[in-house]
Formats: structure tokens, sequence, C-alpha cells
């Protein structure tokens, strides 16, 4: 949790507040990013079948089948969403889906307004790492990068989609990188589908209020 008095942690959190207030433009898209490990669990016996009135068994015995890194993008006003499944968690990885994200997703945006937590690999060196000066460059000018602050992560839309995305999806054991991306492929498709959106409701003015013993006292 964020301290008293820490005008370092307002300062992002009203950056990101503002950034939220933004009207639509689909010019300029506003989205949030987040990722997550997951754990690959297979089963140690095989789950008895469904019956009428009963529900399938599964038993508590379990198999690791290693970790891999779930990455969420989504548009809260525009209702894009896109998940996908990486076998690591390196700054390699972040630049990668940053490039899906720019070259893909958003090919014809003026900016992507990019919100995301300010994990070490996140960042624009990250970029200058993975590709040439040029492709890190090109990339780079195309973002407007907010980060939430520390202690901050429920500022992230982008976890409240995969939290979302939990619930809805991973609520049962996957137990290969293969079947994880093709579950998240479908989800990703029906949120799609249903073009669903966030309705962003906390904003600065609430913050100074609820939120004011993290202000500091002048």
């Amino acid at each position: 949790m964020p301290k008293k008095d820490d005008p370092e942690f307002i300062a992002a959190m009203e950056d990101v507040l503002d950034v939220y207030e933004l009207p639509y433009d689909p010019a300029r898209p506003v989205v949030c990013m987040d990722e997550k490990p997951y754990q690959l669990l297979g089963d140690a016996r095989e789950p008895l079948p469904m019956r009428p009135g009963n529900e399938q068994k599964t038993d508590s015995e379990y198999i690791r089948n290693g970790t891999c890194s779930i990455f969420a993008f989504i548009e809260p006003l525009g209702g894009n969403h896109h998940v996908s499944v990486r076998e690591h968690r390196t700054a390699t990885d972040w630049t990668e889906e940053i490039r899906y994200l720019s070259d893909v997703m958003y090919p014809d945006a003026e900016k992507i307004i990019l919100v995301m937590d300010n994990l070490n690999t996140h960042k624009p060196a990250s970029l200058y790492k993975a590709f040439p000066p040029a492709e890190a460059h090109r990339i780079l000018k195309r973002l407007e990068i907010h980060y939430t602050p520390k202690h901050g992560s429920w500022l992230d839309i982008a976890e409240i989609e995969l939290n979302v995305m939990t619930r809805q999806c991973l609520d049962r054991r996957i137990d290969n990188v293969e079947n994880l991306r093709s579950e998240l492929a479908a989800w990703e498709a029906e949120r799609n589908s249903k073009h669903a959106i966030v309705n962003w409701q906390f904003k600065t003015v609430d913050a100074r209020i609820k939120l004011k013993s993290l202000y500091p006292v002048l």
C-alpha cells in the first residue's frame, strides 16, 4: 500500500486519471497493458466425466508443467481486447508485444497512449536492447507512455481485464501453452465480438477526497 504523504504516488496517479478522462479518439487510442505469470497444471489422474446431475470430478493431485506469461492489452473506450501467451517474461517478450501493439493492433494511429505499470522490463531502454536503434526509435515515437504508481496496480485497467479473464477462462487446469493459447484466443474473440468497454468512474476529484491521507499536508 502507498504510504501517507506520498507525492510520488499522487503525481503518477493523477497523471493516469487524467488519461482516463480523455474523450474517445480512434486516432489516439488509450490502451492499458499488464502481464501475469501462469502456472500450467496437468491432472495426475483422469477426471471423471460429467453425469446427469453431477459435474465433472477432478482429483486434487496435479502435475506442474512449468510457467508462462500472459500479456493483456485493452482499449477501455474502444472495446478492443488482445491477450497473448509467451513462454518467458523477459524484456524481449515485452518489446515484441509492444511492436505488435504498434504495427498490428494500431498501425494507423497517430499516437498510442499506453498505460502500464513501472516493471523494470517496461522501459524504453528495453526496445533498444531488443531492436536496432532505428526500429526502437520508430516504435517509441508511436507511444505516449504513462506509468501507474508503485503500489497502484489497481489504476491499470488491464489488471481488471486479467481478473475478468481469470474468472471466465482460467477456472480450470490447463496443462500446456498450446491449449492455453487456444482457450485465450476464443475468450478474446468473444470479448471483442461483444465490444466490451470499461466505464472508469474514479476521477481526480474523487481521489482528492477519498485518498486525502496520501496527499502532502501543506
